[in-house]
């Protein structure tokens, strides 16, 4: 019995061992098949990750990464922050649902997300012009750089549109301007966060309307007004950007026509002499339009000049970098285009030492004779004058509408001389520069039968340079510019097929939005 007793012992325990041994190998098996069904899981959400962030890399405009702080945990908790808030209006729960919240996301998600939420318009990555700066600053006249577009030169044009954009928003953010307002800086958003403003600009006009004018309408007194914020001057401070130029650069951005007696100023197209130069010949003397001179040469009753707060500035820059390579940029649209000239003309003679000056003008309109125009040349200053060719105003003021015809006759020595009888008078204007001529027609986004805001829209114009590929090529189909300000601008123009698509692409830009008075016809227009 002992015996039998101890086998049947032994046999209990080799079943029971058995019987362990059987079950941990199931249970072995089961955790293989339960760490295989987890890492296809994982798998699967990494998947459905990466589609998600795919997904938003194609809704949302992309943006070039913040430049590193040099504070520690302040600048950090203050990114987290901002990140945090942005998530939680994204409800990324629906997303990722084994992310609660947004501190269980990773630093990379949320760089990459803060972003993606960017409003701003889509960029590649900028290359290095240390050593072709010059060229693209216009030393050759940009010649080789137009026709196919050059991708930095594209790069650079838009850049220098969006400075202007700023000039716009900050007049329409605050239009009233008081005597007292010139002593300060104005607030601007700059688009490229490596420049700081300096100084801000006002023009001043010779014309005034009577009182009554402010009795009917009292709360838009501002519109009478003489003087009014009309852009700025900004400065590049930042090392990295001032190496990837190849020199520092300084930015003068003008806006275009905004109240009424600029309005006023604008008709006031007979032909003037300016100061400046060899004019002992009265019949070969350069001569600008009236009205633009005035805006640029008044003072208002306690504040400076346009052209004096500018030559000032440049001045002091020029004194504050003595030493450096420094360059001078000159961008304006419309009015502002006009005004930018009438500046790079009276700087390229304020200075012995004077850096290149190169102007960079959107939808500009004539603005002084053939005298003015070959004087320009001969000082050096250097103009890319963009121009869409359904935009009349890049065709005004002046007797001869085709820039082609006026330069044909030109060459016809049979009316050559006419054409010297024809200079001297009071509407003789020519256009200045090298021409990059765009057209909205070939955009697929904008309506055939565009109306003249939209083709003198400054957004406009900027969607049609990032499209642009050469003369002969179709509107190119990797343009990487945002539609949705231009649907917030001229939605009435934009076909309808692309508005739908645009939608979703407005996330927060009715925060960006600025006013514009009902009063005026359009921002941008001259």
């Amino acid at each position: 019995m002992q015996i039998a007793s101890t086998i049947s012992t032994h046999n209990g325990i080799a079943f029971q061992a058995s019987r362990s041994t059987s079950f941990n190998r199931r249970t072995s098996r089961l955790n293989t098949l339960k760490m295989q069904a987890s890492v296809s899981n994982q798998t699967l959400t990494t998947e459905s990750t990466r589609t998600h962030i795919s997904n938003l890399d194609k809704l949302l405009p992309k943006q070039d990464p913040p430049p590193l702080l040099h504070n520690d945990s302040c600048n950090d908790s203050s990114l987290k922050n901002k990140a945090k808030n942005l998530l939680e209006r994204l409800n990324l729960s629906k997303i990722w649902p084994e992310m609660q919240a947004a501190e269980e996301m990773s630093p990379r998600h949320l760089n990459r997300l803060q972003r993606l939420l960017s409003m701003s318009a889509e960029r590649s990555p900028r290359n290095n012009l240390e050593s072709r700066w010059r060229e693209y600053h216009g030393c050759n006249d940009w010649a080789g750089l137009i026709d196919p577009l050059d991708e930095n030169l594209r790069r650079e044009v838009v850049r220098f549109g969006e400075f202007i954009q700023a000039a716009y928003h900050t007049f329409h953010s605050s239009p009233a301007t008081s005597e007292e307002d010139a002593i300060f800086t104005r607030q601007v958003a700059l688009p490229d966060r490596s420049y700081r403003v300096t100084k801000s600009l006002y023009a001043t006009s010779s014309l005034r309307l009577p009182s009554w004018v402010d009795d009917l309408a009292p709360d838009l007194g501002w519109m009478t007004q003489r003087s009014s914020s009309v852009g700025y001057v900004a400065v590049c401070e930042d090392e990295r950007e001032i190496s990837r130029m190849g020199r520092r650069n300084i930015i003068i951005a003008l806006r275009g026509t905004a109240t009424c007696l600029e309005w006023a100023e604008n008709v006031r197209d007979i032909l003037v002499q300016v100061s400046g130069g060899d004019n002992s010949e009265p019949n070969q003397a350069a001569k600008v339009q009236c009205g633009f001179l005035s805006l640029y040469k008044t003072p208002g009753s306690n504040m400076p000049s346009l052209a004096k707060s500018v030559i000032d500035e440049i001045r002091r820059l020029m004194e504050l970098y003595k030493g450096e390579t420094l360059s001078i940029t000159v961008t304006g649209h419309s009015l502002g285009a006009s005004l930018a000239l009438l500046a790079a003309d009276e700087l390229s003679t304020s200075a012995p030492d004077m850096p290149p000056i190169a102007v960079f003008s959107f939808g500009g309109p004539r603005v002084g004779n053939r005298a003015f125009a070959d004087r320009i040349s001969k000082n050096g200053v250097k103009v890319l004058r963009i121009a869409n060719s359904q935009d009349v105003i890049t065709r005004v003021p002046g007797m001869f509408v085709s820039e082609e015809l006026d330069q044909k006759l030109r060459d016809n020595s049979k009316v050559a001389g006419m054409l010297n009888v024809l200079d001297n008078m009071p509407w003789a204007y020519s256009h200045v520069g090298t021409e990059f001529r765009v057209d909205s027609k070939i955009s697929p986004y904008l309506k055939p039968n565009a109306d003249v805001a939209c083709c003198h829209d400054l957004e406009a114009y900027l969607h049609l340079v990032d499209g642009f590929m050469a003369s002969d090529c179709p509107f190119r189909a990797n343009a990487k510019r945002s539609l949705a300000r231009l649907v917030k601008e001229q939605g009435s123009n934009v076909k309808k097929l692309y508005k739908s698509k645009a939608k979703n692409l407005t996330l927060n830009l009715d925060k960006q939005a600025v006013g514009i008075p009902s009063c005026l016809p359009s921002p941008s227009r001259p």
